[in-house]
């Protein structure tokens, strides 16, 4: 998610009109009959270039219809696309692998006779045990269960170097609106061996400059705190295609993965997930090609055309009409997966990035979505369960707008339709 700069004094007049229309529009219960004038009457305050949709996913009818096929820019619902391709390749339990391969076998008194290679598969929560219980508050698989596998396999002594290979991805560090460079926005450089959201060092003051080489230096540090010497130096390079697998850890399974990425809305692991994916389908980890793939999950399950740039929503050329995100959204409901794809959203009032919004009212506990936040932009799609107990799917695409009150628009909008008794 990316913060927003607009000029205060149209913030200002903008929200105050707001708050007059919704306070007239929005009562505190309303019917379903009447629901979506109410809406239109609300989003009308967004001007002409943002849009809206909201459908009974009971029954399919829609209930609100406000320039909802124009494709507008996504901002962080661009998740939604990644994070539901994720589920429909990997499965819900599926994982990502980090490696390590050797050609060769343990030798007398334990010694590993040559390099042993510490290959990446892109899982955006690799790293060390003390990062990982910070950064992700549970524990997930680290350098030091890697460093344990090998010992229990039987390895005393390494007679060569630990060399790091990221070959399974490009050699693009950041997205398209970085320039393929290295972001501040998506906290970290896209390696297939991503070591600590690629930090170089625990407190996140610095990037690494070159994954790879500082995986494979931390997997050696692993190792000799465990009493296994490594005789020479770390660096990167690539395995040998004889190499065999010795150990590895895995991600946390996709459905976990999937709220990592759409509950606090964290760019750097859509962005490794949507090259995980690529790397999956056969070629290398290319962001471009995990967002075409992607494109092309959403179109199977009738929300296409959308265009995707990238995983996380930082481009503005991701784009995609608010009745295409309500395709998506009822697609995924449909599917064995649908649970989870839904559980993965915040829940309003209570946690991610909705845990300060909706806080009381009908909305709170009721509500899950996807955010999305650009400068000029705000987004919020997902799913509503009423008092009458009617689930509503919605997507409201608002572009153009003061951030700060088109979220006002979206939090009263989702407080009507959760009210509906």
């Amino acid at each position: 998610m990316r913060g927003s700069a607009t000029s205060p004094r149209r913030g200002v007049a903008t929200a105050l009109a707001l708050v007059v229309a919704l306070l007239a529009a929005t009562p505190a219960a309303a019917q379903e009959g009447d629901l979506g004038a109410r809406l239109a009457g609300a989003i009308a305050g967004a001007g002409s270039y943002s849009g809206a949709y909201v459908v009974n996913a009971d029954t399919g009818r829609p209930v609100l219809r406000w320039r909802h096929t124009t494709p507008r820019v996504l901002a962080s619902n661009t998740k939604l696309f990644t994070t539901a391709a994720a589920f429909d390749r990997f499965g819900v339990r599926g994982t990502l692998a980090t490696e390590v391969r050797g050609v060769g076998e343990v030798g007398r008194r334990g010694v590993w006779r040559g390099p042993l290679y510490l290959v990446g598969g892109g899982d955006p929560t690799f790293g060390s045990e003390s990062f990982s219980g910070r950064a992700y508050g549970t524990p997930v698989p680290s350098v030091e269960d890697l460093a344990l596998e090998l010992q229990q396999a039987g390895i005393r002594r390494v007679a060569g170097r630990v060399i790091g290979d990221e070959s399974g991805f490009d050699g693009r560090r950041g997205g398209p609106d970085s320039g393929w460079h290295t972001s501040y926005w998506i906290g970290g450089p896209l390696s297939a061996l991503g070591f600590n959201r690629g930090l170089g060092n625990e407190s996140g003051t610095s990037f690494q400059a070159d994954p790879a080489s500082f995986a494979a230096a931390r997997l050696t540090d692993a190792l000799r705190q465990r009493g296994i010497a490594v005789t020479r130096t770390p660096r990167s390079g690539r395995a040998p295609s004889d190499a065999e697998r010795v150990a590895a850890v895995r991600s946390p399974p996709m459905y976990r993965l999937a709220r990592l990425v759409n509950k606090p809305s964290d760019n750097y692991a859509a962005e490794m997930l949507v090259k995980a994916s690529s790397l999956d389908a056969g070629g290398r980890g290319r962001t471009t090609a995990g967002a075409r793939l992607a494109a092309n999950f959403a179109a199977r399950l009738g929300a296409g055309p959308a265009r995707l740039a990238d995983g996380s929503g930082l481009s503005r050329l991701n784009r995609a009409s608010p009745q295409r995100v309500v395709a998506l959204l009822l697609g995924m409901r449909e599917r064995e997966d649908g649970k989870p794809f839904m559980r993965s959203l915040a829940i309003a009032g209570r946690d991610g990035t909705l845990s300060s919004r909706m806080r009381s009212g009908p909305a709170r506990g009721r509500c899950r979505a996807k955010t999305g936040t650009l400068t000029g932009v705000t987004a919020l799609s997902g799913f509503c369960r009423a008092r009458s107990g009617a689930l509503y799917a919605y997507s409201i695409l608002m572009n153009g707008v003061d951030t700060y009150s088109g979220r006002y628009i979206q939090d009263r909008m989702l407080q009507a339709i959760a009210g509906v008794r």
